[in-house]
């Protein structure tokens, strides 16, 4: 193994040494130790990530396997790396803003009893998807897509004497597995027809798998590669929270903020976004596919933005945003903007890291309060948290020169340029998502670090009362502002990179497009670089909407603030609709959870207490109690009962004998 291959194992290793020395052995090195296991292992699998991307760009690769698990056959299971320009830019936008993330929670965190057992699972969490990322065949993906899932569910319910964490984490993990079996049949169907689960040899078959068949049911027959397709889109619909498996994600806030930002914004959310950029060659193959990707995207990018406008805990909001902007990633994928998507994926990494992360600092500050209407005011208090809240604020709305405004402006272009069913919907959808993207994003803004001071009115400690009592708040601790100003930078800057990397040959042969696909293509050869883009952007609808949004937020929240509610009044049933997120908590809870407790109900009581206790025991003891009693007759002990038997026995015989004579 040479040393660049040896490197390649330290990234996923590094995580996971911190990992086990911060939970096997936290109680003995104690929180310090605890927090520089994790924080060292990652910071080892960052550095070394950025070797790795250096020496891709210098074109070398790998693809090979590390050792083998399992042989059954001549099918090989096993666990191996590949190494190229798509794994090794997730590899260091994973390890960056988990590092993050990780030097964060030490000021988050700190006065939580379970501190250890956080890093320890949060640097798992960084392994798990490490290991997804960099796989080269389906076996690896698969463990790591188990594996982020498992640990999302340690960490969504980190708080586990809260009712409410446990309701989500079981939410997350129950809604997970749908998605999971649809992953689970499309890997299957793979392994049955191509024979191999490894992924180069799998995508050398692809015009095989185009040209065969399967019947799902008698006398219909469905496209193989469409059927593997969706399979595996199933279980990006549940990892990247798309319509209708997206119910999981919000109610996921419930885990502390780290969390939130570590899971929505580069890693577990994103691990569909990036498999099915990875399965580039087989989806390019399903026109349908990618029609059925397209149209689930534009629903979940224009109506989770929507529901983002009536929420008021602060993380909430930013949930809702994630939910729209991996809408806005899958319409890429759909409309083979794959390249799109993984800059889109890159750029929201930051922005979205910085937001969750700025609201998290916001919520230290006023003692774990999550309320906006228990905020307001908060920018002379925390002006480094409402700095870099704006910038992530601004990109997220999608503003030039900040990072957002690149990567969603190309996807909408590439939606208008798709010729495929759905391509219409999802471009009007993804127009629509920015101008509510701007008007939620300022929203939150100006609700939270504008206007009066309500955490005043909150009473308790959130702030000083009337006469001057209690403590204002304040800026948050280094350890929690430096990740904030890293973030906040890159979610300007990161953006400008667009020409290489999506108008460019940046991802050479990682990500497959068919020739009468080109449409990224096409528009990278009008590409008029960093600043003409921008200039450009200043005379399109979107910059419009993304206007109109702001400057709607602003007269909502600064100028009118008493507007809002009068405007809640007046919308009745629409507010209604979007306060109950178009019902699928209540619609999931009768007709899923409510159908399983019936379902079970009557298995117990039509089952269980009538046919096998009732029917069965209690049935058979009395069949057989009822044939005693009969017997009992019979058997009384007299004679006189016997010979009487026996002659009606022998008048029954003599009958019986005579019939059968005369039938002779």
């Amino acid at each position: 193994m040479t040393g660049m291959q040896q490197l390649y194992l330290v990234v996923p290793l590094a995580p996971l040494a911190g990992a086990i020395i911060a939970g096997l052995f936290g109680r003995r090195i104690g929180r310090a130790g605890a927090h520089w296991a994790a924080i060292l292992g990652v910071a080892v699998a960052f550095a070394a990530s950025c070797v790795i991307f250096a020496d891709v760009l210098d074109g070398n690769v790998f693809n090979g396997p590390v050792y083998t698990w399992l042989t059954s056959g001549e099918t090989r299971f096993e666990i191996g790396f590949l190494i190229d320009r798509l794994s090794a830019l997730m590899m260091v936008v994973v390890s960056f803003v988990s590092l993050m993330v990780h030097i964060y929670t030490i000021g988050y965190m700190a006065d939580d009893p379970g501190y250890q057992r956080f890093f320890s699972y949060i640097a798992l969490f960084t392994f798990s998807m490490l290991m997804l990322v960099m796989a080269n065949n389906f076996l690896q993906l698969f463990f790591g897509w188990e594996a982020v899932g498992l640990v999302s569910y340690l960490l969504i319910g980190f708080w586990f004497k809260r009712e409410s964490a446990i309701f989500a984490n079981l939410k997350a993990f129950l809604v997970n597995r749908v998605g999971d079996f649809g992953f689970l049949i499309g890997v299957a169907l793979v392994l049955a027809y191509a024979g191999t689960l490894d992924y180069a040899a799998v995508f050398a078959q692809g015009q095989f798998l185009a040209s065969a068949s399967i019947e799902i049911w008698p006398g219909t027959q469905w496209g193989l590669v469409t059927v593997i397709c969706i399979g595996l889109f199933i279980g990006a619909m549940g990892k990247s929270a798309q319509f209708p498996l997206h119910v999981w994600l919000p109610d996921s806030m419930e885990g502390p903020t780290p969390i939130s930002a570590l899971i929505h914004a580069a890693t577990m959310v994103t691990a569909g976004i990036y498999m099915v950029a990875r399965m580039s060659p087989l989806f390019e193959l399903s026109e349908e596919a990618r029609s059925f990707v397209l149209v689930i995207g534009a629903i979940t990018a224009f109506f989770m933005a929507l529901i983002a406008l009536v929420q008021y805990d602060i993380k909430r909001v930013v949930a809702y945003s994630t939910l729209s902007h991996l809408g806005y990633m899958t319409v890429a994928l759909g409309a083979s903007a794959y390249s799109a998507a993984i800059f889109h994926l890159m750029t929201h990494a930051f922005f979205k890291a910085a937001l969750f992360l700025g609201a998290g600092s916001a919520i230290v500050a006023l003692h774990h309060e999550q309320d906006m209407r228990n905020m307001g005011g908060l920018r002379k208090y925390m002006p480094i948290t409402y700095a870099t809240m704006l910038i992530g604020a601004i990109a997220n709305a999608g503003f030039p020169p900040f990072a957002g405004f690149f990567s969603k402006d190309t996807i909408i272009e590439a939606a208008h340029a798709a010729p495929i069913a759905g391509a219409g919907f999802a471009y009007l959808a993804t127009l629509a998502g920015v101008f509510v993207g701007a008007l939620y994003s300022f929203r939150l803004v100006f609700y939270a670090f504008h206007g009066e001071e309500r955490f005043r009115a909150a009473g308790g400690d959130h702030g000083r009362d009337a006469r001057g009592h209690g403590h204002a708040p304040h800026e948050s601790p280094a350890v929690i502002t430096v990740p904030l100003v890293l973030l906040a930078f890159f979610s300007i800057v990161s953006g400008w990179v667009i020409g290489g990397i999506v108008f460019g040959d940046y991802f050479g042969g990682a990500i497959a497009v068919a020739k009468e696909h080109e449409w990224i293509a096409e528009m990278g050869r009008e590409y008029p670089g960093v600043v003409g883009m921008m200039l450009h952007g200043l005379t399109s609808v979107p910059f419009w909407l993304a206007v109109a949004g702001f400057a709607i937020a602003w007269y909502l929240y600064i100028v009118r603030p008493e507007l809002p509610a009068v405007i809640r009044a007046k919308a009745g049933i629409l507010a209604t609709i979007l306060e109950k997120k178009y019902g699928f908590d209540e619609f999931n809870q009768w007709f899923f959870a409510g159908g399983v407790v019936r379902l079970g109900t009557g298995l117990w009581k039509v089952g269980d207490v009538t046919l096998i206790d009732g029917l069965m025991v209690n049935g058979s003891a009395k069949l057989v109690g009822w044939f005693a009693g009969v017997v009992r007759w019979i058997q009384s002990g007299f004679i006189y009962h016997y010979a009487f038997s026996m002659i009606i026995g022998v008048v029954v015989l003599l009958t019986l004998f005579g019939m059968l004579s005369t039938a002779q």
